[in-house]
């Protein structure tokens, strides 16, 4: 058995799209991580699809967004036909202000994305690499890794996240309770292509249902739109002679797509017999709104649902994202999604604390803030489920924004600052919303807020204000308290009546609110700043005036007990 000392700052167990973002973060936040999977290989299956707004700005932070979008394809509302009849027609139309709808992509296109942006730091996964076993103490984690050659490597890491999935290795070591039920029923996926005339828009999913005359739902067929002329993927109930009763389904063999033996959780893509282009065939022409002739079957599996979370996101030194932490139905595309938002809420604090600019108590956020979100996910598409998107309370819009994971707030996180400023402004702890209309005197085209934060890995100060003198002396004060603490990305931004070309140099760089975007949607109150979190959350809101007091108490926040020993 090989012996290796601290030679990387974060092992991450599982190469899936949540281990895979949590390597990019670290990466681009200069942190050593290494990056381990099991398989020998990245599976060819479409698996999760759905990629949510949310998820795109923040593939936008990190600069990976032009690949993901000269891959993917938009998906634009669904079409639902009850008893062969069209029941109901969403548009997924988001706010004009919102910078991206939602879209389709396979998960092993999303996979190879997130690799090559890894890759270009110089990580690989390390394929057939598998996590036996691991203990921690008050100074690290200590793993013991089975390569594909069947030695082992006794490996010595500050942290460890496990991204290794319903069956998480990572989790069950740490005894980490995963509480919540099953579905009984069995479901079958397929990717394939359909030659038919079906009158649905471009973009468009389809949902064809078949109720009972009490109502109840007996048969269904869901066809999801993917890249590639009449491709889609498909998903309806298992037929009997592919059934498996649910106490049988996860016997003592690892299940088809990876992960550990079986601990008795039926969850995800079944070992055993797939269905065939015949299944899928029956149910089409049996729940389709016209005729379809199915063909290229690139591959099927069985599926079951489960819903589970953890009681707590780590312990210690050691944490978990995406199914390892919590497992749900896939009504929404929520699933990888909120993952991928786990990975990049941790990363960044582990970061900062790797990097020496934060103390380990940070990392405490993390189960704070990411938990109820993981609870409030679950519950809602174990609802949607059982009961239908459209008995969700609110509004269209509400609902399709929530969806679209741009609701998602910290307010009530143990990092969110005081509020300040209108009550109907964003405060601190929710999502920076994005605006357009920004220019300086070079860009002759609009930027968007988004254009702005691209690439700056950090917290990033944005301070509005009018009065030229002053916004010059907030620049100075967040760049003063920037040095004395951790580091923080300074940027002006000036109203719409301001005259760029006279403006004195502010000691930033400066952008214009030339659409007043940014006015009527962060609601200033007179010259005011804000900060925002590496991962697009804002941290603080704060009068220009005050901006020393103000950053201090918000990196304060971050950087104890390194830096500031009187804070506890």
């Amino acid at each position: 058995m090989a012996h290796t000392g601290t030679t990387t700052d974060v092992l991450i167990v599982g190469a899936g799209p949540v281990g895979l973002s949590a390597a990019a973060e670290l990466r681009r936040h200069g942190v050593r991580c290494r990056l381990v999977d099991r398989l020998p290989a990245r599976l060819p299956y479409a698996k999760a699809v759905g990629i949510q707004p949310r998820t795109l700005e923040l593939w936008d932070r990190m600069g990976l967004i032009r690949s993901i979008l000269e891959a993917a394809v938009p998906m634009r509302g669904q079409l639902t036909y009850v008893n062969g009849a069209v029941a109901a027609r969403v548009s997924l139309e988001l706010p004009p202000d919102v910078p991206y709808g939602f879209a389709a992509l396979p998960q092993y296109e999303t996979e190879r994305l997130l690799e090559e942006y890894v890759v270009g730091f110089g990580t690989h996964i390390e394929r057939g690499t598998e996590l036996v076993s691991f203990v921690q103490d008050p100074d690290g984690v200590t793993a013991l890794l089975r390569g594909a050659s069947g030695l082992t490597e006794e490996l010595r890491v500050p942290y460890l996240i496990g991204c290794d999935g319903a069956h998480s290795v990572v989790r069950k070591t740490l005894g980490l309770s995963y509480e919540g039920g099953a579905f009984p029923e069995a479901y079958m996926l397929g990717d394939v292509v359909a030659e038919s005339e079906w009158d649905l828009p471009q973009g468009y999913a389809l949902r064809c249902e078949h109720r009972a005359d009490d109502g109840s739902l007996d048969d269904v067929l869901v066809c999801i739109p993917l890249p590639g002329d009449g491709r889609y993927r498909m998903s309806m109930k298992v037929p009997p002679e592919l059934a498996e009763p649910a106490d049988t389904a996860q016997a003592a063999r690892p299940p088809r797509g990876g992960g550990s033996p079986s601990d008795g959780l039926a969850h995800g893509l079944q070992d055993g017999r797939g269905p065939d282009l015949s299944h899928l065939q029956a149910v089409v022409d049996r729940l389709a709104p016209g005729p379809a002739r199915l063909s290229q079957l690139r591959w099927s599996s069985v599926f079951r649902i489960s819903h589970r979370i953890v009681g707590r996101y780590g312990e210690g030194r050691v944490f978990v994202a995406g199914d390892a932490a919590h497992i749900h139905p896939p009504t929404g595309a929520q699933g990888m999604n909120t993952g991928i938002q786990d990975a990049a809420n941790l990363a960044w604090k582990l970061a900062l604390v790797v990097k020496g600019e934060a103390g380990p108590a940070l990392l405490g956020s993390y189960d704070a803030e990411r938990r109820p979100v993981g609870e409030e996910v679950v519950g809602r598409t174990v609802r949607h489920a059982t009961r239908g998107l459209e008995n969700d309370p609110g509004d269209l819009t509400t609902l399709l924004l929530r969806e679209a994971q741009l609701l998602v707030g910290y307010r009530d996180g143990p990092l969110a600052g005081a509020p300040y400023g209108p009550v109907d402004a964003p405060q601190p702890g929710d999502l920076a919303p994005d605006c357009g209309g920004l220019d300086t005197p070079v860009a002759v085209y609009p930027l968007r807020l988004l254009d702005v934060l691209r690439d700056r890995p950090g917290h990033v100060a944005v301070l509005y204000g009018a009065d030229a003198t002053g916004l010059a002396r907030a620049v100075a004060a967040a760049r003063a308290v920037a040095v004395e603490r951790l580091p923080l990305d300074v940027v002006a931004l000036l109203p719409r009546e301001a005259d760029p070309d006279t403006s004195p140099d502010l000691g930033a760089p400066a952008y214009r609110d030339a659409g007043g975007e940014f006015a009527r949607i962060y609601l200033p109150d007179g010259d005011t700043g804000f900060v925002v979190r590496p991962d697009g959350q804002l941290a603080a809101r704060f009068p220009l005036g005050a901006t020393t007091a103000a950053l201090t108490d918000c990196l304060r926040t971050l950087s104890v007990p390194l830096r500031d020993p009187v804070v506890a």
